[in-house]
Parts: C-alpha cells; structure tokens; sequence
C-alpha cells in the first residue's frame, strides 16, 4: 500500500467534474485508470512510480470520487479534459500511464497533442472495437447494470472480466478493491460511461502511426480480451512502439504483478 501521501484537487473539465490526486517526485506522469475501477488501482505502484515521477492520478468521469459525466462524453472529450487538468496543475507534457480504458483515452490524447506526450503506457488497451461476441456479452453487462446497479452477480462478473483466476483465488485485497470500486461508482455516469467507451469505442487503428512518442503496449498473460501477441501487433503499427507481457496477470497488471509492471515502465521511462 502507499506510504506518501497526497494532495487533491477537482478539477473542472469537458468530462465533467474529475478528482485528481498528485503524490511523488519529478516529471509529472498522469495515470487515468480501468474501466470499472477507479485510481486505487495504482496503489500497489504508486510509491515505486512515484520515486521517480510526480503521479497525477485521476478517478475518470462517473467513477471515484469524480462527477457524472454530460451526455456524448466519448473518448476524444476526455482527451481534452486530460488537457485541462495538466493545464489546471501547470504541466506542459506528460508520461501517460492507463489501463483498458485510460489506454484507450491515452492513445486519442497521444495522438491529437503528440508534443505533450514524452512517452506512452497503455495496458490492455485494444485499438480496435470490441469484436462481436464481447461486444453481444459486455451489452448484457450493460443491460443489466442500468436496471440493478451493481448487484452480487454483477461483481462477480466483472470481478471474473478483470482479474486473473490467479489473482480471484489468491488476492483477496483485489478481489475486494474491484467489487467496492464499481459498487461505489455514480450509477448513471457509470452507465453513460460504459456505454459510450466500451459499445461505442471508436477504432483507433488510424491514429496509432500518428503517436510519435516511445510507446510500450502491456498484456497481462491471463488476459482473456488482449494478448501479448496482439499488443506486438499493435505496436509494430507505430513509429516507436514495444509490447510487454506480464505473466500471471489479467486485464489489471498494475494491481495483479504490481513489481513487475513497475519495471516495465520504469525501463520506458529511463
């Protein structure tokens, strides 16, 4: 868990209303979370990471202790709102560091404001859209939250999306972090939020030769939606692109193999 504190701020944004955490040393590195969870999913990373850079860590629109996002909230808004915030906190570029969704939001920001990205982590961020058959299952998931919130069966389902069946039989403090995370989501930004940058997510495939910054695409071993092998596909897409995976891991390596996403990203950044 961290031991250094933080200071907070919220910020206001096109996204709507988003907290933002800033703890650490150095070069800002902004860090914008999963899908479903919010930014304690850096924890197990933020006293490694932040021995070498200052983390902003933001709790996306509708999740954390953020706002609800305004209706059309897509990916290239909170793009922008990523741009408000260093703006808000003084900061020119940025190392950007996200998961799945905060990959996904990584990729737009990387590509439409290339000189405010010194490097580029995305982890179990496909650049494509959901394919049909996770498209047909994540709808019902959708569905479902919409008319009973974020019940039993629900955390468990979205428990088993996101972690390893490792880290579900062996790590209890994950397991409970993802189910107290998306039971303590606003319900409806929640909703507007999966509905728009999961069913909806645009593919990005086009502007991936447009990112001009070192970037490294992660997979988690266990990830039953990226596999290492697509990430290297991804990444010899771009100009300056690596893959990693992480073995043991699921859709959330930074929380799963917290030791060993940290190196990946630190041999990014040195």
């Amino acid at each position: 868990m961290p031991t250094n504190p933080a200071t907070t701020a919220s910020i206001p944004t096109d996204a709507g209303e988003l907290h933002v955490s800033t703890v650490g040393s150095g070069p800002p590195a902004l860090l914008w979370h999963s899908m479903l969870i919010d930014s304690r999913q850096w924890d197990r990373v933020r006293d490694r990471l932040g021995a070498h850079r200052t983390l902003v860590l933001v709790d996306g629109p509708g999740h954390g202790r953020s706002g609800r996002p305004p209706h059309g909230t897509d990916l290239d808004t909170c793009a922008a709102a990523a741009v408000q915030v260093l703006d808000a906190l003084g900061s020119a570029d940025v190392d950007w560091v996200g998961n799945a969704w905060g990959g996904h939001v990584g990729l737009a920001f990387a590509a439409r404001h290339p000189d405010r990205v010194r490097t580029l982590t995305a982890v179990a961020a496909p650049p494509t859209p959901l394919p049909p058959a996770q498209h047909k299952r994540i709808a019902l998931l959708v569905a479902a939250y919409k008319v009973t919130g974020a019940a039993r069966p629900l955390r468990a389902a979205v428990q088993a999306s996101l972690l390893s069946p490792a880290t579900r039989a062996d790590d209890p403090a994950a397991v409970q972090l993802v189910a107290d995370a998306f039971a303590g989501a606003d319900r409806t930004g929640l909703h507007r939020v999966m509905t728009a940058m999961m069913l909806e997510r645009p593919d990005l495939s086009e502007r991936l030769p447009r990112i001009t910054a070192p970037t490294l695409f992660v997979a988690g071993g266990e990830d039953p939606i990226w596999s290492p092998e697509r990430a290297a596909a991804a990444a010899a897409a771009m100009p300056r692109g690596t893959s990693a995976a992480i073995a043991g891991a699921g859709h959330l390596p930074p929380l799963e193999s917290p030791e060993a996403f940290a190196e990946q990203v630190l041999r990014l950044w040195g």
